[in-house]
Protein backbone atom coordinates (compact mmCIF):
# COMPACT_ATOMS: atom_id res chain seq x y z
CA UNK A 1 0.00 0.00 0.00
CA UNK A 2 1.92 3.32 -0.74
CA UNK A 3 0.55 6.45 1.06
CA UNK A 4 1.84 10.02 -0.12
CA UNK A 5 0.48 13.40 1.37
CA UNK A 6 0.19 14.22 -2.24
CA UNK A 7 -2.46 14.23 -4.90
CA UNK A 8 -0.71 12.23 -7.08
CA UNK A 9 1.93 8.61 -7.13
CA UNK A 10 5.06 9.48 -9.34
CA UNK A 11 5.01 7.58 -12.27
CA UNK A 12 1.56 5.97 -11.63
CA UNK A 13 -1.88 7.70 -13.20
CA UNK A 14 -4.74 7.04 -10.60
CA UNK A 15 -7.26 4.73 -12.25
CA UNK A 16 -10.05 4.85 -10.20
CA UNK A 17 -11.09 6.91 -7.10
CA UNK A 18 -12.44 4.92 -4.32
CA UNK A 19 -13.45 7.37 -1.77
CA UNK A 20 -12.49 8.83 1.42
CA UNK A 21 -10.97 6.52 4.18
CA UNK A 22 -9.58 7.46 7.72
CA UNK A 23 -8.37 5.91 10.95
CA UNK A 24 -8.34 7.41 14.25
CA UNK A 25 -7.80 6.95 17.83
CA UNK A 26 -8.44 8.92 21.41
CA UNK A 27 -5.59 8.41 23.42
CA UNK A 28 -6.05 9.76 27.10
CA UNK A 29 -2.65 11.17 28.93
CA UNK A 30 -1.52 9.11 31.84
CA UNK A 31 -1.70 10.96 34.81
CA UNK A 32 2.31 9.74 35.99
CA UNK A 33 3.26 11.29 32.88
CA UNK A 34 1.63 14.65 33.94
CA UNK A 35 4.19 14.72 36.54
CA UNK A 36 7.13 14.24 34.68
CA UNK A 37 6.13 16.76 32.29
CA UNK A 38 4.96 19.73 34.67
CA UNK A 39 9.00 19.25 36.29
CA UNK A 40 10.75 19.09 32.65
CA UNK A 41 8.83 22.37 32.03
CA UNK A 42 10.92 24.00 34.93
CA UNK A 43 14.00 22.57 33.21
CA UNK A 44 13.02 22.77 29.62
CA UNK A 45 13.60 19.67 26.84
CA UNK A 46 11.28 17.08 25.21
CA UNK A 47 9.12 15.71 26.88
CA UNK A 48 9.40 12.07 25.58
CA UNK A 49 6.33 10.37 26.99
CA UNK A 50 4.00 12.56 24.96
CA UNK A 51 6.21 12.33 22.12
CA UNK A 52 6.14 8.92 22.47
CA UNK A 53 2.28 8.36 23.09
CA UNK A 54 1.00 11.16 20.19
CA UNK A 55 3.55 8.70 17.49
CA UNK A 56 1.92 5.78 18.79
CA UNK A 57 -1.35 7.71 18.28
CA UNK A 58 -0.31 8.71 14.69
CA UNK A 59 0.98 5.22 14.10
CA UNK A 60 -2.43 3.26 15.12
CA UNK A 61 -4.68 5.71 13.05
CA UNK A 62 -2.74 5.23 9.74
CA UNK A 63 -2.62 1.58 10.19
CA UNK A 64 -6.85 2.02 10.98
CA UNK A 65 -7.03 3.62 7.65
CA UNK A 66 -4.71 1.58 5.54
CA UNK A 67 -7.16 -1.01 6.82
CA UNK A 68 -10.37 1.06 5.14
CA UNK A 69 -8.23 1.18 2.25
CA UNK A 70 -7.12 -2.24 1.96
CA UNK A 71 -11.47 -3.43 2.51
CA UNK A 72 -11.55 -1.21 -0.48
CA UNK A 73 -9.07 -3.08 -2.74
CA UNK A 74 -6.82 0.07 -3.19
CA UNK A 75 -3.65 0.32 -4.45
CA UNK A 76 -2.65 3.42 -2.59
CA UNK A 77 -3.97 6.61 -0.54
CA UNK A 78 -3.14 9.56 -1.51
CA UNK A 79 -3.95 13.33 -0.19
CA UNK A 80 -3.00 11.91 3.52
CA UNK A 81 -3.38 14.49 6.21
CA UNK A 82 -3.53 14.36 10.33
CA UNK A 83 -6.12 16.48 12.51
CA UNK A 84 -6.01 16.66 16.33
CA UNK A 85 -9.14 17.41 18.85
CA UNK A 86 -9.53 18.00 22.39
CA UNK A 87 -11.95 15.48 23.21
CA UNK A 88 -12.06 16.04 26.95
CA UNK A 89 -9.75 17.16 29.50
CA UNK A 90 -6.68 15.26 29.46
CA UNK A 91 -7.61 13.37 26.26
CA UNK A 92 -7.05 14.12 22.56
CA UNK A 93 -8.12 12.09 19.14
CA UNK A 94 -5.65 11.45 15.84
CA UNK A 95 -7.20 11.20 12.59
CA UNK A 96 -5.58 10.31 9.58
CA UNK A 97 -7.51 10.19 5.98
CA UNK A 98 -7.12 10.51 2.91
CA UNK A 99 -8.51 9.30 -0.48
CA UNK A 100 -8.17 5.85 -1.51
CA UNK A 101 -7.18 5.14 -5.12
CA UNK A 102 -6.61 2.31 -7.67
CA UNK A 103 -3.64 3.09 -9.85
CA UNK A 104 -2.92 2.36 -13.43
CA UNK A 105 0.92 2.84 -15.57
Amino acid sequence: MIISNTDYIAGKKIKETLGLVRGNIIKARWFGRDIAASLKTIVGGEIKSYTDLLSGARDEAIKRMISEAKKLKADAVVNVRFATSDVMQGSAEILAYGTAVKLGK
